[in-house]
């Protein structure tokens, strides 16, 4: 039982360090991970944002670790998500609701346009 508790007690000493920071190069930076400004300059809030969900999915494992190995576990996690969106986009990873509701029907200018009444120009 004490050993659970050092245990979250070393998740919460990680998360109050991080709750100093809100840009992606601050956390980057932070875990010392190498990164393209490029990258990071179009997909900061989806890195963050895919970041947040592999930390969520891996809650109950880092909850056994102590400090030091939760903090390599979030590194790792965080490098993983900045990979995604090296070798991906924002509309391919879906991080978002609005890329998740992207998914309807689509429709080419000539389709839509062959449906529109056509229009004869009068004189």
């Amino acid at each position: 039982m004490r050993r659970e508790i050092a245990m979250t007690q070393a998740m919460a000493m990680i998360e109050d360090e991080l709750t100093e920071f809100s840009a992606a190069e601050e956390f980057l930076d932070f875990f010392g991970i190498r990164y393209d400004q490029e990258v990071i300059h179009v997909n900061r809030l989806h890195i963050l944002k895919r970041w947040h969900q592999y930390l969520e999915r891996d809650r109950s494992h880092i909850e056994t670790l102590s400090e030091d190995p939760a903090r390599d576990r979030y590194r790792s996690l965080l490098q993983r998500a900045y990979d995604d969106f090296v070798v991906s986009d924002a509309a391919t990873e879906k991080v978002f609701k609005v890329f998740q509701d992207a998914e309807g029907p689509r429709f080419s200018f000539a389709k839509l346009s062959a449906t529109l009444p056509s229009r004869t120009k009068s004189s």
